[in-house]
């Protein structure tokens, strides 16, 4: 475990900032013990700085916190079948009849005259209650589903020349990159013949800022890179960026979460939708529950909200 540095700064936020800089990984990597929180003071007198003591995590626990991160951001999904009720309406609903005026004076002519409004008066409100009361039948609202679209065919390159055009184009906007963030890393690129992907590891001190939250930051990059290497090409090059081993331990992580997934549906008997996550972790997920007797998986929605759903396989 790394010894613990000490950093100040105006604000706490700047201080874990600067101390993940200092460290070379994200903010949510770092062992963070609060010092002082720090003052503004009156108009800036007697302000203090925000003090903390900061170190990285150890690899188990950041891969613990992970995986945990994701179970949690699982959303539950209600059964999507609904039944409508209609309410039932009666043929003949009963009109409450208005009290007989006591009149004593009235001709039995009179009262056969108000027997008679009285009966046209019940029909008319019986048939507006009718109408009011018919019910309005909702159509069911169905759920846009697209299917994954299939990886693009990539292109293996044999030309030697080519090959070292392509990594030269990927190393030339990489340096670009790395020298305008003022850090110092060491790249390494090869060009795998057998799978036609372009290689690119990343060595040095701060790497933890190129990796970022969950890989954010190195898919970022990785996709500018892909954007750069097949410009003005007809064929594709896959493009692959790694540091630190960390393509192979998120692969495993969100396994382990695929596996876990389809063990609560099993017994839940309900489906589970994923965090969105990028087409090359949504192929994970559904490579990892391919084989699986009880559960399957589908993709939905549109990026960068696509996401994995988790259900119950259908009986045939």
């Amino acid at each position: 475990m790394e010894e613990y540095i000490q950093v100040s700064a105006k604000t706490k936020n700047e201080a874990i900032t600067k101390a993940a800089i200092e460290l070379g990984t994200a903010s949510d990597e770092l062992d963070i013990i609060v010092v002082s929180e720090g003052s503004s003071g009156f108009f800036g007198i007697g302000s203090k700085p925000a003090i903390i003591k900061a170190r990285k995590k150890a690899e188990e626990i950041i891969e613990e916190e992970s995986l945990k991160e994701l179970e949690k951001e699982v959303v539950e999904t209600v059964n999507p079948t609904v039944e409508l009720k209609q309410e039932k309406v009666s043929k003949k609903p009963q009109v409450e009849r208005p009290a007989r005026e006591k009149n004593t004076k009235n001709t039995h002519k009179k009262e056969e005259r108000q027997d008679i409004v009285k009966a046209e008066v019940k029909e008319k409100t019986g048939k507006e209650k009718i109408a009011k009361e018919k019910p309005i039948k909702e159509k069911p609202v169905k759920e846009k589903v697209v299917k994954e679209k299939p990886a693009k065919q990539t292109e293996i390159l044999t030309n030697p020349e080519e090959i070292k055009e392509i990594e030269n184009r990927a190393k030339k906007f990489l340096d670009e990159v790395f020298a305008a963030m003022s850090l110092d890393v060491e790249i390494k690129i090869v060009y795998n013949k057998e799978d036609g992907c372009l290689e690119a590891e990343f060595l040095g001190d701060d790497m933890g800022i190129l990796i970022g939250k969950r890989g954010q930051t190195l898919d970022s990059l990785q996709y500018l890179t892909s954007l750069v290497v097949n410009k003005n090409r007809q064929g594709y090059i896959r493009v692959k960026l790694d540091t630190e081993d960390y393509r192979r331990r998120r692969k495993e992580t969100l396994e382990n979460l695929a596996r876990g997934i389809a063990y609560k549906v099993k017994k839940t008997r309900k489906a589970v939708v994923l965090e969105p996550m990028n087409p090359y972790e949504r192929r994970i997920i559904h490579s990892a529950l391919q084989g699986n007797r009880y559960v399957e998986t589908t993709s939905e929605g549109e990026e960068p909200y696509r996401h994995v759903v988790v259900k119950l396989k259908r009986e045939r």
